[in-house]
């Protein structure tokens, strides 16, 4: 017998662990004893085996290892005495786990010890299996378990209850043959064995139908008549808790009654009474009381329709958010959020209170409760519901100004019943918030803006005010910039004055100054800066009596060491001096910026593919651009070397502002450029008609007149729908701003040999196929024709159809003839590509495409691969 292991005792060793003073110190101790263990364990010392296997699970949760003593626990389970079993059966559960092999070597003594004449050893076997039944171990001792559902002591009952609910989780095959047993538990008056009876239950529905509908069909009326003597029952003190029977089992019963109840009509008919009882008998002033109501209103919200109490389960949630208990408050935000799909209607009515709690000092409650407020919003209360939020806005910590900000200009966004309204509230939130708000959405005010041509005057008067008032928030200074560069002059002449408006006096210095004070605020970033030295040069023409001023102003940046401010000082102030004859047409008024076309970039971001979608903009009831109802992602998956997708949306407004424009690429390639730039809105196009001019170029303004480029047309692959590509065979004759004029005649199209067509992809609804042609003298350039044709009986709306290639692959898409394509054949859409093979003769083509539509208002995506071109392309 080792003399150190026999002298220690538990208590001792832990007294000197916890006397070490550094980590040292415990590792010897730790390894001392572990040391003297050991020996013990290879002498097989029976007296102190007990004793070391208790300082063993002690030193196993300090973190040590402690494997070689496993095989200790399957000795003491075999011994016959009760505190040896007690040891080992409590060192199996902690020690080992149902992943150790050692473990099947126990299922003898454990099948042994739950045929024992001692309910104790019964008791400790059930719990060990409980806690580590394996799925071999649950099949070998599932008849076992399922006999001592059926044991006198209710105690034993108990533990066979847990055992069994570990057993079907482990083998769900086994569930069938607890069903019999666990109905007679459900009869229980202990409360002990009724609780652990009913989750059993609720797990045996989870796990097999065949038991759902037997207890859907058997039990419900006994679980309600249990639920029921348990709300009537009397003072029970050795269940009383808040003067609350055995709240424990009220929720136990709850949660079995809302998976019995949920998809069945008449289970749900058996329980609303009760269900209504506990609603209404429940005192809410004590945290058991809120828990069972909690529970009854999920109850309430899960099983089958009916109005009158789910909208008394709503007013219970609504008391919820009354409670001072933030706990309380917060479940009962989350469970509204699932009650307004259910019955809005009856959310609404708390919309008052639900409002409070965005104001509240708890950071959790706020974000939950303004999440709940967006989800409120319809058309008939977005006018007060956003009027409180931007009123709270003025006093709303810093922390949260981003997230309200974002919920409000979606509200605003999505809900706005006309155009002056959502111009009024996003003018207030660019005010107290403007520095919280994102790009895109003051991007998307600028496109509203440039729509309301009747709105013009009151925008810009508006926007000046707002300056005066506060010149500090970023987006703000950019909108108004923005406006004053394109409508300075209605500023100045008071055009447009609206009734709801008071007249301003505004000169033409007045107007400069204010951009001028943008570009020399400190805290006015690239994009400010840029945006106001285009302002400045568009006021220079609107405002010739300032120009020499404004000449000033420019010249002031042509020695910044930022190069983007550098070279924009110096090719303004060629323009302001050199080119007056042509500033007028270059700084005329942007073409009104379409709407339906910005929603869609918004929506989805297409670096990397070619997507078009030629169609009439869809109208909007209350003037503002919403995102399209189906993004489209990436399709360029052909192969490994192609790059991934920009996390950027590509957003022509950037373009628009002439901020980072992106270097110019060969006309027709699938390149995506920097996201952030648009052909269509390039600020110095010249002259074009957008109602006339379909074919767009950005001017090089730093080549010379002897380059003579073509025009730049390699931002088709950020196309949104409704707008048309440029290429270089079409591209209007350019203009060299610093040096005279650069012709670029356009080339005259030749469709080239034909080839036979194919039937590139067909599915049950949609047959596309192509028509191919060749270029002469061009043999890397194949044109495709493309015809949709519609196979179903339904009607197609909103056809978008992309393409993406491999990277020696450069692809081209003209816009498609349309964007409704009629049923049954009885029209089709055409659209044109044009490929070209770098690899041509050594690859051939290979295409991957995504076509989507909306049937009945429902988006379907339909895709496919093509690999059937003929050899030759």
């Amino acid at each position: 017998m080792n003399p150190f292991s026999s002298g220690t005792r538990l208590r001792d060793m832990i007294r000197a662990i916890r006397a070490c003073k550094t980590a040292a110190e415990e590792r010897a101790v730790v390894r001392k004893e572990c040391a003297a263990i050991r020996a013990a364990i290879n002498e097989n010392d029976q007296d102190y085996r007990h004793r070391n296997l208790a300082k063993l699970m002690f030193i196993h949760m300090l973190g040590y290892p402690t494997h070689f003593g496993q095989m200790e626990c399957l000795k003491l389970i075999a011994s016959p005495g009760f505190p040896e079993k007690r040891i080992g059966y409590l060192g199996l559960m902690l020690l080992l786990d149902e992943r150790q092999e050692v473990l099947m070597l126990v299922t003898n003594s454990v099948k042994q010890d739950l045929n024992h004449t001692n309910q104790y050893i019964v008791g400790l076997a059930l719990c060990a299996l409980g806690n580590i039944c394996s799925a071999e171990m649950a099949r070998d001792l599932a008849p076992e378990v399922e006999r001592l559902l059926q044991f006198r002591d209710p105690n034993i009952r108990k533990k066979a209850a847990l055992c069994s609910i570990r057993i079907i989780k482990k083998v769900p095959d086994l569930a069938e043959n607890f069903i019999n047993p666990v109905a007679a538990l459900l009869k229980e008056k202990h409360h002990g064995v009724l609780i652990t009876g009913i989750q059993l239950c609720t797990d045996l529905c989870k796990v097999s139908s065949e038991a759902l509908e037997y207890f859907r069909k058997k039990c419900t009326d006994g679980l309600v008549r249990t639920l029921r003597d348990l709300v009537n029952s009397p003072y029970a003190p050795e269940y009383d808790i808040a003067g609350i029977t055995d709240p424990f089992l009220h929720i136990r019963l709850l949660k079995l009654l809302r998976v019995l109840g949920q998809g069945d009509a008449d289970a749900s008919d058996a329980m609303n009474d009760i269900l209504a009882q506990v609603a209404t008998k429940t005192e809410s002033n004590k945290n058991a009381g809120n828990a069972i109501l909690y529970e009854c209103v999920e109850t309430i919200m899960s099983i089958e329709d009916n109005g009158g109490l789910r909208v008394l389960a709503i007013n219970i949630l609504g008391r919820f958010l009354s409670n001072r208990d933030n706990n309380i408050r917060y479940v009962a935000l989350n469970m509204l959020m699932r009650a307004i799909t259910v019955d809005a209607q009856a959310v609404q009515r708390h919309r008052a209170t639900i409002l409070e709690c965005v104001k509240d000092s708890d950071a959790s409650i706020r974000k939950r409760a303004l999440e709940l407020v967006y989800l409120l919003v319809n058309e008939s209360n977005v006018k007060p519901l956003t009027k409180e939020l931007v009123d709270y806005l003025e006093v709303s910590d810093q922390d949260f100004k981003g997230d309200l900000t974002a919920k409000i200009c979606s509200i605003i966004e999505k809900f706005s019943p006309e155009k002056i309204w959502y111009i009024d509230q996003m003018l207030k939130v660019l005010t107290e918030a403007g520095n919280f708000v994102k790009d895109e959405v003051w991007h998307a005010l600028v496109v509203v803006i440039s729509n309301a041509s009747d709105l013009h005057g009151y925008t810009v008067r508006a926007l000046f005010r707002a300056l005066q008032t506060t010149a500090e928030q970023e987006s703000l200074v950019r909108v108004a910039v923005w406006c004053i560069g394109e409508y300075g002059d209605l500023l100045v002449n008071n055009a447009g004055m609206l009734n709801v408006e008071d007249p301003i006096t505004v000169t033409e210095s007045d107007a400069v100054d204010v951009v001028e004070s943008a570009i020399k605020r400190h805290t006015s970033d690239l994009t400010t800066k840029s945006m106001a030295l285009i302002a400045l040069l568009k006021l220079s023409s609107r405002f010739p009596s300032c120009s020499g001023r404004i000449k000033d102003i420019v010249v002031q940046h042509k020695g910044s060491l930022v190069l983007e401010l550098q070279q924009r000082s110096l090719e303004f102030n060629s323009i302001i001096e050199k080119h007056q004859n042509i500033r007028s047409a270059l700084v005329e008024r942007m073409p009104v910026l379409d709407e339906a076309s910005f929603g869609g970039r918004r929506a989805s971001s297409l670096p990397n593919t070619v997507s078009t979608s030629n169609g009439t903009a869809v109208k909007l009831p209350n003037g503002v651009a919403k995102p399209s109802a189906a993004p489209l992602v990436d399709l360029l998956d052909l192969s490994d070397d192609v790059p991934a997708p920009s996390s950027s949306g590509g957003d022509f407004l950037q373009d628009l502002l002439g901020v980072d424009l992106a270097p110019a690429t060969q006309s027709g390639t699938s390149q995506a450029p920097k996201a952030g730039t648009d052909v269509l809105l390039d600020l110095l196009s010249i002259g074009s008609n957008p109602a006339q001019d379909n074919s767009v170029s950005t001017p090089d303004i730093l080549s010379s007149a002897q380059d003579h480029k073509p025009a730049i047309a390699s931002l088709d692959v950020l196309a949104a729908p409704s707008l048309t590509q440029a290429s270089s065979s079409t591209a209007s004759n350019m203009m060299d701003l610093l040096d005279g004029f650069a012709p670029a005649p356009p080339k005259p199209a030749n469709n080239g040999t034909a080839y036979p067509s194919i039937v590139a992809f067909e599915s049950s609804s949609l047959r596309l196929t192509f028509n191919f042609s060749k270029q002469p003298g061009n043999p890397q350039t194949t044109m495709i024709s493309g015809t949709f044709t519609n196979l179903s009986s339904n009607v197609f709306t909103d056809f978008v159809f992309q393409a993406a290639v491999p990277k020696f692959l450069q692809l081209h898409l003209d816009p498609a003839s349309g964007n409704s394509l009629p049923a049954s054949g009885n029209g089709t859409i055409t659209q044109s590509l044009k490929v070209t093979n770098s690899q041509h003769g050594k690859k051939p083509l290979v295409m991957r495409l995504r076509i989507a539509y909306k049937v009945d208002g429902k988006d379907v995506l339909e895709e496919g691969q093509i690999n059937n071109f003929p050899r030759d392309l």
